[in-house]
């Protein structure tokens, strides 16, 4: 099982930055609705920008392996922030469910904090790079 690890670590942060990539590229077509919905849910608008930057770049990173652990603890809190801000509304099913959405993201790029990139990753290959210099 473990000649599988390099490509289960692969997979995992694909799925875990394609959300992230699709969400920041969605944002941009519409970058003032966007801010108005963060308005409405208590988050100034000056962050919007740096939110669109953080869901883009942090998912572009996550899929590369670039600084995973450094991102992935962003996104992390991104998540439980979000998950908080947004959707923890009891009443609503929907919102519940993108709300333990956000926490079952959470826990996986804690994972990726914890365990790092893998193999197949920028920043395996800038490390062993580094060894050999």
């Amino acid at each position: 099982m473990t000649e599988l690890k390099p490509y289960a670590d692969l997979l995992a942060r694909v799925l875990l930055a394609v959300l992230f990539i699709i969400a920041g590229f969605g944002k941009l077509g519409d970058v003032q609705g966007f801010t108005g919905y963060m308005t409405s849910g208590g988050v100034p608008a000056f962050l919007a920008w740096p939110t669109i930057l953080l869901e883009l770049l942090g998912g572009i990173a996550i899929l590369v392996g670039f600084q995973t652990r450094i991102v992935a603890f962003a996104l992390a809190g991104f998540c439980l922030l979000s998950a908080v801000l947004f959707h923890l509304v009891p009443a609503d099913q929907m919102q519940m469910t993108s709300f333990y959405k956000n926490l079952g993201l959470a826990g996986g790029y804690i994972l990726l904090v914890i365990h790092g990139a893998g193999r197949f990753s920028a920043d395996a290959y800038l490390a062993a790079k580094s060894a050999t210099a």
